[in-house]
């Protein structure tokens, strides 16, 4: 299997984040990425390959205008204030409150985010834009013929919304992929998150429409991030009502209860015969996660990858969470050939 990646993904890295109202180092960082390239080298998986570029019409394609252009500009305007520091929101936009997009930089910090997670830096456009390019990169070589790819993408991108960032998470390089396969010919499109945190973006994405199904397995909102959206009876709206599917689990859930739900959402995405599928791949559902609460053992993750093998479809893994450093690698690769093993 072919992995995408570049080193311009190594351009992003705050100084900080916040966890239980301390600063601490941020556990989204290039050191991820390191691990997983080496376990990829050690296993023999496959050609590491450098992106393509492609045009911003396929983020627009996602992503509202505005949106983008202010991911573009955000440290420009930051920094002509002379400060240095990441940019963080001091304000939000909540209910209530006017909607239009505002024009001084304070304001547009807290209008486009979902929470203080997700920092800009000095090197987060030229990093966000690279992952684009790196999952739209596997997306190519998947609609070309090869079974499967994997987009080693950084930062993640499924908590991102249509206008706006959070969790890490600025453009949604998942549901670019799923959007760019409907854009050349794909008739239906299978987004599978199996992140321990819920798919939100993807989700407030595809919510209205019938040709990308959006499966999500997660922790329970009620009690973990992102708390607002990711509730079972969130099946879509409109055409889309029906083609939204969400497995909340219980904090602590083992494989037993999260292979239950791999089971069902297999088999929903086999009556629901999609041209292609996308899957979210996070590793942060692994036992010794430092900011999760799932108890999946190594073993898990090659089986995790048989299961999604099993569907037999044309499929872009697009990398998401996954912060035990030591094990991610192991974990990501098990996935990638548990599918290849089928």
């Amino acid at each position: 299997m072919k992995t995408i990646y570049s080193d311009d993904q190594r351009l992003h890295f705050p100084k900080f984040e916040v966890l239980d109202g301390e600063l601490v180092t941020p556990f989204e960082s290039p050191q991820r990425m390191d691990m997983v390239l080496s376990r990829i080298r050690a296993a023999q998986l496959g050609t590491v390959l450098e992106p393509e570029g492609f045009a911003d019409q396929a983020i627009t394609a996602v992503h509202s205008l505005d949106y983008v252009q202010y991911l573009q500009t955000a440290w420009a305007e930051w920094s002509a204030l002379g400060r240095k520091n990441d940019i963080l929101p001091y304000v939000y936009n909540i209910r209530g409150m006017r909607t239009f997009p505002p024009r001084f930089i304070d304001a547009k910090v807290g209008y486009y985010a979902m929470d203080g997670a997700a920092q800009i830096t000095g090197g987060t456009w030229q990093a966000v834009r690279s992952a684009v390019n790196v999952a739209l990169t596997a997306q190519k070589h998947v609609s070309a013929g090869d079974r499967g790819a994997f987009a080693l993408c950084r930062p993640p991108g499924h908590h991102a919304g249509r206008d706006y960032l959070g969790g890490y998470c600025y453009l949604n390089n998942a549901a670019i992929a799923a959007q760019a396969f409907i854009d050349q010919g794909a008739k239906r499109v299978a987004l599978l998150d199996v992140d321990y945190h819920h798919g939100n973006g993807s989700q407030q994405i595809f919510y209205e429409r019938d040709d990308v199904m959006f499966c999500s397995i997660h922790a329970d909102p009620e009690r973990d991030y992102p708390h607002f959206l990711g509730y079972r009876d969130e099946t879509g709206m409109g055409k889309g009502l029906g083609f939204n599917h969400n497995y909340p689990l219980a904090l602590g859930s083992g494989w037993s209860e999260w292979g239950d739900a791999l089971q069902h959402m297999c088999g929903l995405t086999a009556l629901y015969a999609p041209d292609a599928i996308v899957v979210s791949l996070g590793v942060d559902t692994y036992k010794d996660d430092p900011i999760s609460q799932f108890k999946l053992e190594g073993e898990h993750y090659l089986r995790m990858g048989e299961a999604l093998g099993r569907l037999n479809k044309p499929t872009v893994f697009v990398m998401e969470g996954g912060y035990a450093v030591e094990e991610i690698g192991v974990n990501v690769v098990s996935v990638l050939q548990g599918f290849e093993s089928v």
